[in-house]
């Protein structure tokens, strides 16, 4: 399937009427309603995204983007597009890729790839034991609540930015070992969240994952955050035909 710059025209259309309320129109995330986030919407013209299955640094492929939109991101303003058909989707990536020069100088993404051990359960008391000796708790606490002495110390794009609660579900990457494992190995560029893949083993980083699998037992029943409800307000307001 494509998802190249061919479908642009059409994209800009969709991106015009469902995303441009929050991204801006030229997309650089300078909308009227973004000062209204904590998290601001992303900048696509930078280029830059954090959720992506490539090494740190590189573009995303086409299906993290097509993962970002179709699902959204809990805790976040970016509210699932799953009103979007599969080819408005397509035509929608195909326009985000010409809002940034890197996608026509960089070379096309390669996903890393992600094999889940056989031994993965066997891995949870490292993982605990790592969590610790990695430096986890200094942003995301103690017990991953997000609440570490460094939390309130985070910049992302100059603005302050928050160290995920990683007791809350769904996580905005996605809640299962893979999708905790490709954040850990990829990072979140962008933010103060790294690429670990070169600072541990392989098996050390499923430790990780299966470990943050596991704090979930100590999330209360999750609520809306702030940002989540504004992009909902937002998306009421300049979206009235959808329900949700």
């Amino acid at each position: 399937v494509c998802f190249g710059a061919e479908s642009a025209p059409r994209g800009k259309a969709t991106f015009d009427a469902h995303c441009a309320v929050c991204h801006g129109v030229t997309g650089d995330g300078q909308s009227l309603e973004a000062p209204r986030f904590f998290t601001r919407p992303a900048d696509l013209t930078r280029g830059i995204f954090k959720f992506r299955s490539t090494p740190s640094g590189s573009l995303p492929t086409a299906q993290d983007l097509e993962r970002t939109i179709r699902r959204g991101l809990p805790g976040s303003g970016m509210t699932a597009q799953d009103h979007l058909s599969d080819v408005q989707i397509r035509e929608v990536i195909g326009y985000l890729k010409t809002l940034s020069p890197r996608w026509a100088k960089s070379p096309p993404p390669t996903p890393i790839s992600i094999v889940r051990p056989a031994n993965i359960e066997s891995l949870i008391a490292k993982g605990a034991d790592l969590f610790k000796k990695a430096g986890c708790p200094e942003c995301h606490g103690a017990s991953g609540r997000g609440d570490g002495p460094s939390a309130g110390t985070l910049t992302s794009g100059g603005r302050p930015t928050r160290p995920a609660d990683l007791t809350r579900r769904p996580l905005k990457g996605g809640d299962q070992p893979e999708d905790i494992y490709r954040a850990l190995a990829v990072g979140l560029d962008g933010t103060p969240m790294p690429s670990y893949r070169d600072a541990l083993e392989e098996e050390d980083i499923w430790a990780l994952a299966v470990y943050v699998t596991r704090l979930a037992a100590l999330g209360a029943q999750p609520v809306l955050t702030d940002d989540e409800r504004i992009g909902r307000e937002v998306e009421a307001m300049h979206q009235p035909g959808r329900r949700r």
